[in-house]
């Protein structure tokens, strides 16, 4: 018997075999094993099977050995039932799993160029289970984006100032935002990147002062921790205030009723934060602020008892715990006994207490919001790519004359102030000058935060944390030392834009103490918002909020005596008249 007898292929390829297949008019299976068996015996053992058989016909005749031997071919006859129909069950199998491997469907004929084809897709299925598996694919990153040709935005320039000899302090710029429907389109689906990957807090129960300043909420940190906490790694453990306790704004002063902190915590977008405490300031409702941004921005207002107790008298706060668009925040035990300093702790640390929020908004509570904050993220965040933004100061922009001007005002004792000053001189802090382009002020107007969360931004405001708690309250004094710090160790940058900009999307008031000084005659200007600004964007006459043109607030509206100008004047013609009158 020959191979081709057998359908086994002696040389050549698989389209030779085929071809002799066809010729001979049957159809082999294209890929074939063993043969079966059963089906063939080979010549010895057919002449062993006719011994047997004349053995057989001989003893037959007698009883026992006729008995015996018929119970030895049923039970052949049996078994070989038994082996056939499992050696055809068998061979359907296989034939069954040939046909699917390779494509081909039972009772079909497969042509030359099929059965090439399904055997280039068996080896391509091969060489691809063989071949390494991809590398992960990296973490995606916001990396900003460019607004389209032809958008208003795009070409955007900053008009000159107006000519205005008799107003000469800061005043309102126009701010080209993109309408709310686009900037929430452009909201980023990822956060920006981080040098810093994995940032935790200390905790500590026992501590010890061994070294200058600090406080038990911010955990004294020695000189070598604050050190050690400038040099930027991708995993870092550092000092971030609520040093006690189990988790921020529990046990930690600082201590927030629980309710409020499940509150917090499913704020899980943009939060709009403020605060006021020893009751040192009114209640500004944020204007112009969009269906969306009620459902979906979580406003938070951060009170004392003090100050809860005066909106209650004051029939303010209703029983949800809200006054207008402002949830209340009442805030037990504050570590510090400066109302100001208990002030930085929210403004500085809000990732700790939103620990779910992705981007956030402080506005100090002398200022009244009145630009949506999605369209105040999309301008001075996202399009900028950044992650942290806040005004620089309209008149200053050295910190060495930010600390006379802080010294002139009284806003801290002088010598901690000089302290301070020295000590940063020690560490290499220089006067600005251009020398530091492309930064371009070291003072911040620090009343509006604009930030995301991510690692490396939440560092930065940790860091400018404990400057803060262990030197002079002013954090305008120790902005410029964090940022250089973390700036020589990573590309790190912070968006200062222009303040005019700011007094954009917010309007100055006065303190509650002014404001009932003045409370007799009439309110004063500025407390109420603005007619808005007209702004270029999609179409000329589209205008947003702003500050009107007359309005004139200075950025120490403690100095001012509205009325004394007034006395001035009509005195200065009174003694003019009676100088005239006794001449005469």
């Amino acid at each position: 018997m020959t191979t081709g007898s057998l359908g086994l292929r002696s040389s050549g390829s698989y389209g030779s075999l085929q071809q002799h297949q066809i010729q001979n008019g049957s159809l082999s299976l294209p890929i074939q094993t063993t043969p079966p068996l059963s089906s063939r015996k080979p010549p010895k053992m057919l002449k062993e099977k006719e011994r047997l058989f004349h053995w057989i016909c001989k003893f037959a005749p007698r009883k026992k050995v006729g008995m015996l031997l018929l119970c030895l071919v049923s039970a052949a006859v049996f078994g070989w039932v038994l082996y056939l129909g499992k050696g055809e069950d068998a061979l359907e199998t296989i034939v069954q799993n040939i046909n699917i491997q390779s494509g081909s469907i039972p009772g079909q004929k497969n042509t030359s160029e099929t059965f090439s084809y399904q055997v280039r897709e068996l080896e391509g299925s091969a060489n691809a289970t063989l071949a390494p598996p991809p590398p992960p694919a990296p973490p995606a990153f916001f990396t900003g984006y460019t607004l389209p040709p032809g958008n208003p935005c795009e070409s955007f320039t900053l008009p000159p100032p107006p000519a205005d000899k008799k107003r000469t302090g800061p005043r309102p710029c126009p701010v080209c935002y993109l309408p709310l429907e686009d900037a929430i389109a452009l909201m980023p689906n990822a956060p920006s990147f981080s040098p810093v990957r994995n940032l935790e807090y200390i905790h500590e129960e026992n501590l010890s002062k061994s070294e200058f300043g600090g406080s038990e909420f911010g955990g004294y940190p020695s000189l070598r921790q604050r050190n050690d906490s400038y040099d930027i790694r991708e995993s870092m453990s550092v000092h971030c205030g609520f040093v006690r306790g189990v988790k921020p704004g529990h046990q930690t002063g600082f201590d927030i009723d629980d309710s409020d902190l499940l509150e917090m915590e499913t704020c899980q977008g943009v939060v709009v934060a403020s605060a006021i405490f020893g009751a040192f300031d009114l209640i500004r409702q944020p204007q112009n602020i969009s269906e969306y941004s009620q459902k979906n921005v979580c406003f938070h207002m951060f009170v004392d008892e003090e100050t809860e107790a005066f909106l209650r008298n004051s029939s303010e706060l209703d029983h949800n715990k809200k006054v207008g668009l402002w949830r209340i925040i009442l805030v037990h035990n504050l570590p510090y006994s400066d109302p100001r300093r208990n002030g930085k702790v929210p403004k500085l640390l809000l990732h700790r207490l939103f620990p779910n929020a992705r981007y956030s908004l402080w506005v100090d509570a002398k200022l009244e919001l009145v630009v949506d904050p999605i369209q105040i993220l999309e301008r001075f965040l996202w399009r900028k790519n950044a992650s942290f933004a806040i005004s620089r100061h309209y008149k200053r922009f050295d910190v060495f004359e930010e600390a006379e001007a802080n010294k002139a005002a009284g806003k801290y004792d002088n010598a901690s102030i000089d302290f301070q000053i020295e000590f940063y001189k020690n560490e290499g802090l220089t006067p600005y000058s251009v020398a530091k382009l492309p930064i371009t002020s070291d003072v911040p107007e620090g009343c509006v935060i604009v930030r995301e969360h991510i690692p490396i931004s939440n560092l930065f405001t940790c860091l400018w944390f404990n400057e803060v708690d262990r030197f002079t309250s002013r954090d305008q004094i120790s902005f410029s030392t964090v940022r250089d710090k973390i700036r020589s160790k990573t590309n790190y940058t912070i968006n200062m834009f222009l303040d005019c900009e700011r007094r954009n999307f917010v309007v100055q008031g006065y303190h509650r103490d002014l404001l009932e000084h003045w409370s007799a005659p009439a309110p004063p200007d500025g407390v109420h918002p603005p007619p808005p600004v007209t702004v270029m964007d999609e179409s000329p006459n589209k205008t947003y909020p702003g500050l009107s043109a007359g309005s004139d607030l200075s950025s120490n509206p403690m100095k001012r005596d509205p009325t004394r100008r007034g006395k001035d004047r009509r005195s200065k013609r009174h003694r003019k008249v009676s100088k005239d009158v006794n001449t005469k």
